[in-house]
């Protein structure tokens, strides 16, 4: 699992500004949603060359957001990176320029509709009356890379929090476009997974800066309330 380690002159920073450290003191559950970033075997498992060792470490705490997030009445999303030969025309300049491996066919199969690397890691607590989303570009919500922003505001959510692989590419676009969309986002630092603390942490950084909350799987838990809960407080 990887070590957090938020630089304090960043807490400081958000504490000052804010008023406080969290910007949401309450998460109502029949508005959230629980975004579940590319937990797929490719990203999890060897030898898959995009394999993220630490993401598999992050399962349980994953598994419990869920159970929770059904619990108080919210929604849970399995997001799954899909990739066709469509898109290394329409994304060429990644394909091609940026990051030339991924041109391989190794990596373009194993991101294909039904292949062994696309699917779900098979110890994800997923449910029948959870949502499965395709995407296909690095964030969920971008224009063109799925319909995840209609299926949400068609339940009535704005707030997600975001888990999953890579905490510091898909994860941190997803949570931003989230953001700029003017949902109430928290990325949740015990349930991402980077290939470095580094890269991790810097991207916890951001988000608490400026694109929203970070909290531990516990301190969502802790915050997640059935909206007549709420109503009675």
């Amino acid at each position: 699992m990887h070590k957090i380690d938020i630089p304090q002159y960043i807490i400081d920073r958000v504490t000052k500004a804010r008023g406080k450290l969290h910007a949401f003191d309450t998460l109502v559950g029949p508005s959230t949603a629980l975004l579940v970033v590319d937990l797929q075997n490719v990203f999890m498992l060897p030898p898959y060359p995009t394999e993220v060792p630490v993401a598999r470490e992050l399962v349980p705490n994953v598994n419990r957001l869920a159970q929770a997030t059904r619990a108080a009445g919210g929604a849970v999303v399995w997001i799954q990176m899909t990739h066709t030969e469509q898109d290394k025309k329409t994304w060429s300049v990644f394909y091609d320029d940026v990051t030339k491996i991924a041109n391989r066919g190794d990596k373009l199969k194993g991101l294909l509709r039904g292949s062994h690397g696309q699917a779900l890691y098979d110890t994800l607590d997923v449910k029948p009356e959870d949502l499965k989303v395709e995407k296909n570009r690095f964030s969920a919500f971008i224009q063109g890379s799925s319909d995840l922003d209609m299926l949400l505001k068609e339940r009535g959510i704005d707030t997600v929090l975001v888990t999953g692989t890579v905490t510091n590419t898909c994860c941190e676009s997803t949570a931003r476009d989230a953001m700029m969309l003017n949902y109430k986002t928290v990325m949740v630092s015990d349930a991402n997974a980077a290939a470095t603390d580094d890269e991790h942490n810097a991207t916890l950084a951001n988000i608490l800066r400026i694109f929203g909350d970070v909290m531990s799987t516990d301190e969502v838990i802790a915050r997640l309330t059935p909206a007549a809960t709420r109503a009675a407080e």
